[in-house]
């Protein structure tokens, strides 16, 4: 027992409070669900209170200690205390470094995925791909039309052929979309070099991807949070995107205001997730797309 008490207070399990996002008094107006999320802030399971969750938390963070996890415990200890963990998230708005310390499972694949399902019970890889996948032809179509005007569409649109996989037109439609609908994507899509340093290649990312390239090569693509690499050696571009709205929705992230078209085509659209309020560009959008597949 006392070395089981040794561990606990390696853990951290005296603590529950943890650092806010934004320094500043509290503020006592929560933030709401913006997402369509149907688990925003359920309460703690019927005979929990938030001491026993605590105790079940730092047993979850022994178990990730340990040289081979046991990931069905894992997955039980995260179902058991997502009460918990959504309290800490929406209440203290901690810093993403905070959440891995206190919840460091949150941010394996599986976990994200099933972090992702029980805010809004829906899969998350699935509803992704068969989203984007369904609205793929009617957005090329509509690129290669706009391609003439937008020079990145139209360099875009010459990578593809007869002979192009679903993977990489699936790549092109969510590179291409920031530009069809006129925002940026350097201020969360990045390429870089093998040769570059991280902290030169996170620098001012708050929000994104990092694709990282030996010559035309592509080697690694990365997840970034508040200007860290969260997670590394992620299949593909169309892969993270998926991962990184996973994470948004788990760790209650706000879009990247410069791409927030983009993630709402993604989200409301492709993934059909609190579709019935849209903003007027990317309802219009999806009226055409939906003309088109009919």
């Amino acid at each position: 027992m006392g070395n089981f008490r040794q561990k606990m207070r390696a853990a951290g399990c005296s603590e529950v409070k943890i650092n806010a996002r934004n320094a500043g008094p509290p503020v006592k107006k929560l933030k709401r669900a913006k997402k369509s999320e149907v688990n925003f802030l359920p309460d703690f399971p019927e005979g929990k209170d938030e001491l026993d969750l605590e105790k079940e938390r730092c047993a979850m963070i022994i178990e990730m200690s340990k040289r081979k996890v046991d990931w069905k415990l894992i997955d039980e200890l995260m179902n058991i205390t997502f009460s918990l963990r959504r309290k800490e998230i929406v209440h203290d708005e901690p810093l993403v470094a905070r959440v891995q310390e206190r919840w460091p499972a949150l941010f394996n694949e599986k976990q994200i995925e099933a972090e992702f399902s029980r805010l809004t019970s829906v899969n998350l890889k699935t509803s992704f791909f068969n989203g984007l996948d369904y609205y793929q032809p009617g957005l090329l179509d509509l690129y290669k039309a706009k391609a003439g005007k937008v020079a990145a569409l139209r360099k875009l649109m010459a990578c593809l052929n007869d002979q192009s996989t679903t993977q990489r037109k699936r790549e092109v439609v969510l590179l291409g979309l920031p530009h069809f609908l006129k925002e940026d994507p350097i201020c969360a899509f990045k390429t870089a070099e093998t040769t570059d340093e991280e902290a030169s290649i996170t620098e001012g990312l708050k929000v994104g991807v990092v694709t990282i390239k030996d010559g035309e090569d592509i080697v690694a693509t990365s997840l970034v949070l508040e200007e860290q690499i969260i997670l590394h050696d992620v299949k593909d571009f169309t892969q993270a995107i998926a991962l990184l709205m996973g994470l948004l929705f788990s760790l209650n992230i706000d879009y990247p205001r410069g791409l927030r078209y983009t993630f709402e085509v993604v989200q409301k659209v492709f993934m059909d997730i609190g579709g019935g309020q849209c903003s007027s560009m990317v309802h219009g959008l999806r009226n055409r797309l939906l003309r088109n597949a009919m």
